[in-house]
């Protein structure tokens, strides 16, 4: 027969996790909420060349915030906090370059939008005969 004390394999290195307050955890489903409908208010309003990068910033933000306290992360080692962090940075990296190059290929875009509109049948029409 095993001895149970040394058989671990149902040992997974799981401590005890961490409980976290009501109140931290409550006050982060409002702030998300907050950020939520910021979003939403922020969708109607005309914010020119910046909207992408409030939204993506606000997006980061919730991200962190779940992140941090809905995963734990703000109590787990440091070095998951450092590839969380990494990871964040690659992301912005990615979108950044995107948003780089659709700037440059943007006016032939707008030159075969131009090119190809179809003209509708009030404007096409001659106009009628001055008597």
């Amino acid at each position: 027969m095993s001895d149970h004390s040394t058989n671990h394999s149902d040992d997974h290195g799981h401590g005890m996790g961490h409980v976290m307050p009501l109140s931290i955890l409550f006050g982060t489903f409002v702030a998300l909420l907050f950020f939520t409908g910021l979003t939403v208010f922020l969708a109607d309003q005309n914010l020119g060349e910046i909207d992408i990068w409030i939204a993506l910033t606000i997006a980061t933000i919730k991200a962190g915030l779940v992140a941090t306290y809905f995963m734990h992360l703000r109590y787990d080692k440091p070095i998951n906090v450092l590839l969380f962090l990494f990871t964040l940075g690659f992301v912005a990296l990615f979108f950044g370059i995107t948003l780089i190059d659709s700037e440059q290929y943007q006016p032939q875009i707008q030159d075969y939008y131009e090119a190809t509109t179809t003209v509708t049948v009030s404007e096409a029409a001659p106009a009628p005969p001055a008597e």
